[in-house]
């Protein structure tokens, strides 16, 4: 048979006893060097500057631009232009058209006199002979106090009212007492204006008059009026 379980088994007797002992290293020391490491000891610094070779003369020169016309031309140019400059042809500013409305513009021409613009505005009917004005007075009041008489009898005879009251009550005629202008007063009074109308503050016209104002004074005297 192959195997006998039955055969007793022998005693192992080892050969020698096991013995530890230390493992000591030996240094490693090697046959050959790989490779020696010298220490690097930087050269000393130069102060030479450093020159970059395309800076040296065996670099090629970049070429330098030279324009086709010279200095000396261009600025010959320019002088010749100043020598006989462009004609400045003045422009002229744009015109503002400022439209006045016609009761303005027949009081400026009734203080200035114009007969003529006074006339075609009346014809025209542009304006009313007894419009009172922004300031208050009519045409006839305004040109009173200016003492032209040829105005005041070209609005009589356009239908100026010689008893027409200003904002504050005065006749033609107390203006022509007040300030001095016996032609005009006695013209007034030729056209049937009143010297008994009195004005807000109760004046009469003779009550205006400056007694220094002699012609003014007998004019309106007793009698006389």
């Amino acid at each position: 048979m192959k195997y006998n379980y039955h055969v007793p088994v022998s005693t192992y007797t080892r050969s020698s006893q096991l013995t530890s002992s230390y493992y000591s290293p030996s240094h490693y020391t090697p046959t050959s060097t790989y490779a020696s490491v010298s220490k690097y000891t930087p050269t000393q610094l130069s102060t030479t500057n450093y020159t970059p070779s395309y800076c040296t003369s065996s670099y090629k020169t970049a070429a330098t631009y030279v324009p086709t016309y010279s200095r000396d031309s261009r600025h010959s140019s320019t002088r010749r232009t100043q020598e006989n400059p462009a004609p400045v042809v003045p422009v002229a500013p744009p015109k503002r058209t400022v439209h006045f409305p016609n009761d303005i513009i027949f009081k400026d021409n009734v203080r200035r006199g114009d007969l003529e613009q006074i006339g075609r505005f009346i014809r025209a009917r542009k304006v009313r002979v007894d419009t009172i004005f922004n300031s208050g007075m009519a045409a006839l009041h305004e040109a009173v106090l200016t003492g032209n008489l040829e105005v005041v009898k070209l609005l009589v005879k356009y239908g100026a009212d010689v008893h027409q009251r200003d904002e504050d009550g005065w006749t033609p005629l107390h203006m022509a007492c007040s300030d001095g202008y016996p032609e005009i007063a006695r013209y007034l009074l030729a056209m049937g204006a009143s010297t008994e109308v009195e004005n807000e503050s109760g004046e009469k016209p003779a009550d205006l008059i400056d007694p220094d104002c002699k012609e003014l004074a007998k004019l309106f005297e007793t009698g006389c009026v």
